[in-house]
């Protein structure tokens, strides 16, 4: 049996904030690739108080920081993860977060990205009134295993990495604003998040394209327009999954793994418009 694509490599983790806990486990196992840290300023490519605003896209923002770590270590592997928190993209009134990671390797021209959506995130805030008990909410955030952020009425940050108590209470007058430190290394839940997609990212590298050979080769896209059940018109539902490499482009489509082979008349424009 061939040895992974990776077995023997190292790859260089841009991160400040304790990621390697995350990523080397499964990167290590499924490939036998190292995770070499990088300690470079990755703030200076956004951070979540805002202090730094973030140009472009997460995804823009991963790919930087893999190569900062890749120009810093000397490597021709880099990896970095990004993180945006923010209403949940399709669950109302919940809070949501995006995990992206992205991998780079120089030698064979692959930049690899990979990015999932949870509802498991303790991401939220509150504005201090006098006389209140912030139990529930220190409660509900995870707090101290979750460490928190605290501004002034101004907006101006207080503190970050609040996971004491007594630091806390010294803190917390009326009109203050608790907000969750979304910084991996304070918080677990994220670290979690980042784990689980490190794992899909293994998976990916394991799987080489049939096409050229390249690692990687995995979902880009979907195919909408599953047939209605009663009419046959084409719903917005996913038809099928487009597989691709992201080395040579090639592309290649699947039924959907769940074998559903027609959508709910509910779901139709022309059933139900």
């Amino acid at each position: 049996m061939d040895s992974p694509p990776y077995t023997g490599q190292a790859v260089a983790l841009a991160t400040q904030h304790g990621k390697e806990r995350a990523l080397a486990p499964p990167l290590d196992r499924r490939l036998g690739l190292t995770v070499q840290t990088v300690a470079i300023d990755t703030d200076q490519f956004g951070t979540f108080t805002g202090t730094i605003p973030r140009t472009g896209t997460p995804r823009d923002a991963a790919l930087a920081k893999a190569r900062a770590g890749m120009v810093a270590s000397g490597l021709s592997l880099g990896l970095a993860s990004e993180g945006s928190f923010g209403p949940h993209p399709w669950m109302p009134f919940g809070a949501g977060g995006v995990e992206t990671l992205a991998f780079i390797d120089a030698g064979r021209g692959l930049e690899l990205t990979l990015s999932a959506v949870s509802r498991r995130t303790n991401f939220a805030n509150h504005i201090i009134t006098a006389g209140e008990d912030i139990a529930p909410f220190l409660a509900r955030i995870g707090f101290p295993s979750h460490a928190l952020i605290v501004r002034g009425p101004d907006g101006g940050i207080l503190a970050t990495g609040v996971q004491d108590m007594a630091a806390l209470s010294a803190l917390a007058w009326p009109g203050n604003r608790l907000e969750t430190d979304m910084r991996a290394h304070v918080n677990p839940t994220r670290m979690a998040a980042i784990r689980a997609l490190a794992g899909r990212l293994a998976a990916r590298l394991a799987t080489p394209c049939p096409a050229c050979g390249c690692p990687g080769w995995g979902q880009v896209d979907v195919m909408r327009g599953l047939p209605c059940s009663t009419c046959n018109q084409p719903t917005q539902a996913i038809f099928a999954i487009i597989d691709g490499c992201s080395a040579c482009g090639h592309q290649e489509s699947r039924p959907r793994p769940d074998g559903v082979t027609a959508a709910s008349p509910a779901s139709c424009d022309w059933c139900n418009p």
